[in-house]
């Protein structure tokens, strides 16, 4: 027989895995500024590159300060990260930092304040190009406590700069006079002057803030809000007195609030930029006048940065039925955060919606997967927290209501990290659990889809052990037939494992070329609607890295006959407006694809008919066999095929 007489021209979809690229980082489909949102963040602003804008340095808790180049103007800034000029600054000496020209030789030197105290990092580049090296033993003659907080003005008006200094333990706030020259700056312990004290923790600023030639004072804290000194003496002979109009209102709901004061648009006002403890960066503009500020939040420039406030736990659902995935996270709190997708399938967009979440609140570290578990059309949650306990609450459709008897009897020891899955095709959903000792239990559902009985499975995840704070999320992220499983760790990376053969195989290099946040906890979800699985990493910060699926599906004209008949995966899955349903025949047969409700009810038949051996798909856009459009929920698609049964659940999305 000629080969071309079988006139087997089978379009087949064949999944090509970029070993070396399948995936990249993108996280600002979670921060739309660019600048993330770091623990204890404190903001500093010098023009580094010579190009008369002001750059931003970014210090934190969380490691050594980056900095931020202003690709804008004078006018209209824009940050975007930079060189690592800040590569040879030693962890322990940076929490935050300043830059000004301390030697006189026409760039910016840096100095730290850190767990060691406070540290000069010369520059030894240029005005354009800087380069930072530290200068050993130029403060050890300061008796400081860790953690100071430093800022420069010549006070004295003698032309060089003169040094106030924020404590940590004692919030007072001590001036050092420079006894030094512009070129040679030296600071002496015991000729210090103790200003003010302002509680815990003072992060002041100097800043001429009315422009009168004479330098005021800014003070953030350990706190809400902030203390200003306006100096209404002169430049050399300084008289303060507390204003505490000018900055009311500010810094009320955020605390730890480290200010800096800055013209960002070139109008000759300071903005007031500040550092908070949870890490978002507030930016008010002054839009009165030098002598009576008028401030409006500007939300754009470094906003759009979700942040949950420490240990963020995500999972994807679409909780509202829109059509597209929204945002649910555990916190360090305790409570359970929720963003909304805005955006859509291939563009999301988040706004917080949480007030629908506010009776669920057990101890620290929650976390959270959804589900309906009452087969009533809506998701219900399963939370756990630090405690090591399951947590159910059945969503009423007004808010949820908590059922203890859920779950009486299940412990897993500490930091219960849930995740709901139908994990033996049985068509309900059971229960994958991380647990602190990096092992994860699997309570398979023996009951049903409307009564859940919860039964320890001990030998699915036997000997999987990723070491502490395991957190797991499953799905088939490289669409060949075996389902993978992703798990986080407490030392800021993801393992990846593969089911084949009945066992799970580790593919150590799949995502070593990534560094996350500690106490990493990834979810899956197709957040670009390109059909493959994404992956969104929280982590101890409370912020969210986002990593793209680089899996390419491409279309071939081949012949070729597949080696099982079987049903594959639907995508995209939930969907909405349409789901593609495929499938592989290994020879001519008679078929018939139906999809059925949860009760067992036949919706549609999609197809009736004998077709010839290969890879064939169709399309379901959710209309039952009248042609009307069936309501949101889980659907069945069951696959006869000769002697064969298969069957998968979809979720249509509205």
């Amino acid at each position: 027989m000629q080969r071309n007489s079988l006139k087997l021209l089978i379009l087949a979809l064949s999944v090509v895995l970029c070993q070396a690229q399948m995936w990249r980082q993108n996280d600002l489909i979670f921060n739309s500024s660019g600048v993330p949102s770091l623990p204890f963040s404190q903001p500093r602003f010098a023009d580094l590159d010579n190009d008369q804008d002001m750059d931003m340095i970014l210090g934190n808790i969380s490691g050594p300060p980056l900095y931020f180049e202003n690709t804008g103007s004078q006018t209209s800034p824009q940050f975007q990260p930079g060189d690592n000029l800040f590569a040879s600054v030693q962890e322990l000496d940076c929490e935050m930092g300043v830059c000004i020209d301390l030697d006189a030789d026409d760039d910016l030197d840096f100095i730290s304040g850190g767990y060691t105290g406070l540290q000069l990092y010369e520059n030894t580049g240029s005005s354009t190009a800087a380069v930072f090296e530290k200068v050993e033993d130029f403060f050890d003659g300061l008796d400081l406590n860790p953690n100071p907080v430093p800022h420069f003005a010549d006070m004295d008006n003698d032309g060089d700069f003169d040094m106030v200094i924020g404590l940590s333990e004692s919030g007072a706030i001590h001036y050092y006079q420079n006894h030094g020259t512009a070129g040679t700056a030296i600071f002496l312990d015991g000729t210090q002057e103790t200003w003010f004290d302002v509680g815990l923790y003072a992060y002041p600023w100097f800043s001429d803030m009315d422009a009168d030639g004479d330098t005021d004072l800014l003070v953030g804290r350990d706190g809400y809000g902030f203390y200003y000194y306006h100096n209404v003496g002169s430049a050399a002979a300084w008289v303060w007195t507390q204003s505490s109009s000018q900055f009311s209102g500010l810094g009320g709901s955020t605390y730890w609030n480290s200010p800096c004061l800055v013209d960002l648009t070139g109008d000759g006002r300071q903005d007031l930029v500040h550092g908070t403890a949870s890490g978002p960066l507030k930016y008010y503009r002054n839009t009165g006048s030098l002598e009576t500020a008028s401030w409006s939040e500007v939300t754009s420039l470094f906003g759009g940065v979700i942040d949950v406030g420490g240990a963020s736990n995500p999972v994807f659902i679409d909780f509202d039925h829109d059509g597209d995935l929204d945002l649910i996270s555990g916190s360090q709190s305790g409570d359970i955060k929720y963003y909304e997708n805005t955006g859509n399938v291939s563009g999301p967009a988040w706004a917080a919606n949480h007030g629908y979440f506010s009776s669920i609140d057990h101890s620290i570290y929650s976390a959270a997967t959804a589900g309906d578990l009452d087969g009533d059309g809506d998701y219900d949650l399963v939370v756990g927290d630090l405690s090591g306990n399951l947590y159910y609450h059945v969503n009423l459709g007004t808010g949820f209501g908590f059922v203890t008897s859920e779950f009486t009897g299940i412990n897993v020891g500490g930091w219960s990290s849930p995740k709901l899955y139908d994990m033996d095709g049985d068509e309900d959903l059971d229960l994958c659990v991380g647990r602190e000792d990096g092992q994860i239990s699997y309570f398979e559902n023996t009951g049903t889809l409307l009564d859940a009985v919860w039964t320890e499975n001990l030998s699915l995840f036997s000997g999987l052990d990723v070491g502490s704070n395991a957190v797991p999320t499953l799905g088939d992220i490289d669409a060949d037939g075996n389902l993978d499983l992703l798990v986080g760790k407490s030392f800021r990376d993801v393992k990846y494992f593969s089911y084949e053969n009945g066992a799970w195989v580790e593919y150590p290099d799949s995502l070593s070329e990534f560094t996350f946040g500690q106490n990493a906890t990834p979810a899956l979800a197709d957040l670009n609607g390109d059909g493959d699985l994404d992956l969104t990493v929280g982590n101890y910060d409370g912020t969210f890295n986002h990593i793209e699926n680089l899996n390419i599906v491409k279309v071939e004209s081949e012949m070729m006959v597949p080696q099982s008949t079987r049903l594959q995966t639907a995508f995209p899955n939930p969907f909405n407006p349409s789901v593609t349903i495929r499938y592989d025949l290994i020879e001519s047969m008679s078929i018939t694809i139906d999809v059925f409700d949860l009760r067992g009810r036949r919706i549609i038949t999609l197809i009736d008919e004998k077709q010839t051996p290969g890879s064939h798909e169709l399309k379901w856009t959710g209309h039952n066999g009248a042609g009307a459009q069936v309501g949101a929920g889980v659907y069945i698609v069951v696959l006869k095929a000769g002697g064969l049964s298969q069957s998968q659940k979809i979720t249509f999305l509205k």
